[in-house]
């Protein structure tokens, strides 16, 4: 075994049971650098120090081994941004297929569907509610 095995290995061992990273963590380590880079090039002290704090929340909450309050805490910050990130990879997904498929919203849940173009005019039934509508492509 070599010596960067072991030290997987060993750091694998230290490891169990902590939190790791998640959504919130790569968020709070990303915003601590901007806050600092932005702190050492306009002089401004505070946005260092901000940064800094920044760093060691997300070095307590990766080394944490409370599972629980973790994970509440990452659930409330995907509810409040909303995952955006699957929101825009799905509409660049949308805009690459644009001439092929005809995206629209089922009228009674606001389920995006979609239709091949060219196909004429359908009657579609929405996979998430069952309302059958009639949708021209």
């Amino acid at each position: 075994m070599s010596f960067w095995d072991k030290l997987k290995a060993s750091m694998a061992r230290w490891m169990a049971g902590r939190h790791g990273t998640d959504n919130l963590g790569i968020f709070t380590l990303i915003a601590g650098l901007v806050l600092s880079l932005a702190g050492s090039i306009s002089r401004i002290g505070m946005l260092g120090f901000l940064g800094m704090a920044l760093y060691i929340v997300t070095i307590f909450r990766m080394l944490s081994r409370n599972q629980e309050a973790r994970i509440r805490e990452n659930q409330k910050y995907m509810a409040l941004t909303g995952n955006w990130s699957t929101k825009i990879t799905q509409f660049i997904r949308r805009m690459k297929n644009r001439k092929e498929y005809k995206y629209f919203r089922c009228p009674n849940c606001k389920q995006l569907l979609r239709l091949k173009r060219g196909c004429g005019e359908k009657q579609i039934t929405c996979a998430k509610c069952g309302h059958q509508f009639q949708q021209k492509a």
